[in-house]
């Protein structure tokens, strides 16, 4: 497993490291089991795809949402820890703000689940539970956390 070089054949590259916006941490190592904290759709500051989903988001532009999330999430773990410290990834929680007749969140949340197992390979194998919620911060219109074991010591 390379991820990098996962990420160049897929024409992707990592964002920069997004700072917390409150008082915690991006990546909580606690034995052996990193947990990332929320990530959004947010590209070198940027911030992307704010909205609801099936109002001012398709699900064509949600599924790009969630993929930006995962890359996030990657390139916090990949500052924090390293890839080669992955073990596997564990779980993933996806939220979502939809409009009130809008009903595809499995497709959006897949931009994620498939980014994971196409950079981390088998290693991005992993459990999902998805939420819609009312509203999440700064309008956007996805965010997403994840549970990663990893090597320590």
């Amino acid at each position: 497993m390379n991820p990098k070089e996962n990420l160049k054949k897929l024409n992707l590259e990592l964002p920069e490291v997004s700072t917390p916006g409150g008082s915690y941490v991006s990546v909580n190592i606690r034995e052996n089991i990193a947990y990332t904290a929320i990530q959004f759709p947010i590209h070198n500051e940027e911030y992307l795809y704010q909205g609801r989903l099936g109002n001012e988001i398709t699900t064509e532009q949600g599924y790009k949402a969630m993929e930006l999330c995962a890359l996030n999430v990657l390139a916090q773990v990949d500052h924090k820890i390293g890839f080669d410290k992955i073990v596997g990834l564990n779980h993933m929680d996806a939220y979502f703000q939809a409009g009130e007749h809008w009903d595809d969140s499995p497709i959006v949340v897949n931009g994620a689940s498939d980014l994971f197992v196409n950079v981390l390979e088998e290693k991005g194998k992993h459990s999902r539970a998805i939420f819609g919620v009312e509203r999440l911060p700064r309008n956007f219109s996805v965010g997403l956390t994840a549970t990663f074991t990893i090597l320590t010591g």
